[in-house]
C-alpha cells in the first residue's frame, strides 16, 4: 500500500480563522488525541504577532508540549524571518512559509512584492539551515485569487522554482480560495513537477465548492504523498452558507483509508477528538459526513474482494 501523510494543520489553519481563542489545555489534549490516534504530523500554530492573531499566542508552548509526543512531527507556520527565528527558538522540527501566487494578495496580507518575498524566504531558509529544520514553503493562491481572479499557471511554475532557489526544500500547492478543480489540480501539480521535481509533495486543499476529495484523487494520480486537513472542516474561508473551507480530516482519513492507502490513522479514534473541540468551542460549527454516516463495511475485506 502507499503510504500517504495526512497533515493536520486545524490548530493552526483553523482556529486562526475563528475569533474565539481556544483554551490552551484544549488545543493540548486535541494534539495528544491525534497523535494517539496515529496522526504523524500536526502544525501546531503559527509564529505572527500576538496582536494580530490572539489565537496563536500560546504556539511555542503548543510546541513544547507537542515535542513531548513520540513520533509526531511537530510544524509551525512562520510569515517571514523573524517568525523562523521564533519558530527555531521554539525547537520545532519543520516550518512552512506562504508564498502567494497573486502580487495583489500577497502585497495586501505581508505587504510584499514577489521579489521581497523572494528575499524573505531566502532569509527564513538560512534559519532553518542553520539550525536543521525541514523548510517547505505553501504556494497559496495557486489556483486561483480573490483580488485578481485567475492566476497564470507558467507563473506558479517560475516563482516555485525561484523560491526553490532561494532555499524550499519542500512544496505545496494550496487552494487557499477553494477554486480548484481536478483537471486544473492535474494540470499544475504536473507544471510544478516540471521546474521543481519531487520537492512538491503537498496539496493543501479547501472544500468550499465541495471538490475537496476529488481533488485529493487528482492529487494522488499524480504523485503527491502529503494532504492537509483540518478536524471537522474547522476554519478556512467559506464563501457559500454550510460549506465548509478547510479539507476534513475525518473525510479524508476515510476515503484513503477505504482505497488501501497507508495513512496510519485510526478513524474511530480520530473521530472522537471531535468532542474535544465541541467541549472547547461550543457552538462552532463542525463539518464532514463521516462522523454521522454511521458505520462503514469493512474496506479491507472489500478492498481484498
Amino acid at each position: 500500500m502507499t503510504d500517504i501523510l495526512v497533515s493536520e494543520v486545524g490548530p493552526r489553519d483553523g482556529l486562526q480563522s475563528i475569533e474565539r481563542v481556544m483554551p490552551l489545555d484544549a488545543k493540548k489534549r486535541w494534539i495528544s488525541a491525534e497523535a494517539a490516534a496515529g496522526v504523524r504530523e500536526i502544525e501546531v500554530g503559527s509564529f505572527v504577532p500576538p496582536k494580530l492573531l490572539p489565537q496563536m499566542a500560546d504556539t511555542a508552548e503548543l510546541v513544547k508540549h507537542a515535542k513531548t509526543i513520540d513520533g509526531l512531527t511537530v510544524v509551525t507556520l512562520v510569515p517571514n524571518a523573524k517568525g523562523a527565528q521564533f519558530a527555531a527558538d521554539a525547537g520545532v522540527d519543520g516550518m512552512s512559509i506562504p508564498f502567494s501566487m497573486s502580487e495583489t494578495h500577497s502585497i495586501k496580507n505581508v505587504r510584499k512584492d514577489h521579489e521581497a518575498m523572494v528575499e524573505e524566504i531566502r532569509a527564513a531558509a538560512a534559519i532553518a539551515k542553520e539550525h536543521g529544520i525541514h523548510f517547505a514553503v505553501g504556494l497559496s493562491t495557486a489556483f486561483g485569487c480573490t483580488y485578481e481572479g485567475a492566476v497564470d499557471p507558467n507563473a506558479v511554475a517560475r516563482l516555485a522554482e525561484k523560491a526553490a532557489e532561494a532555499g524550499g526544500q519542500e512544496f505545496s500547492l494550496s487552494d487557499t480560495t477553494g477554486y480548484a478543480d481536478p483537471a486544473q489540480v492535474r494540470r499544475l501539480t504536473k507544471l510544478v513537477k516540471s521546474a521543481v521535481g519531487d520537492k512538491l509533495t503537498t496539496l493543501h486543499l479547501h472544500n468550499t465548492r465541495g471538490l475537496g476529495l476529488a481533488n485529493v484523487v487528482a492529487g494522488l494520480e499524480e504523485g503527491i504523498t502529503t494532504f492537509d486537513a483540518s478536524l471537522g472542516g474547522l476554519g478556512g474561508c467559506p464563501f457559500a452558507p454550510g460549506a465548509s473551507g478547510n479539507l476534513v480530516t475525518e473525510d479524508l482519513v476515510l476515503m484513503l483509508n477505504s482505497m488501501g492507502l497507508k495513512t496510519g490513522i485510526d478513524l474511530e479514534k480520530l473521530l472522537e477528538v471531535r468532542s474535544i473541540i465541541e467541549e472547547a468551542l461550543p457552538g462552532e460549527p463542525l463539518y464532514g459526513f463521516t462522523p454521522d454516516a454511521g458505520p462503514m463495511l469493512d474496506y479491507k475485506n472489500r478492498i481484498a474482494a
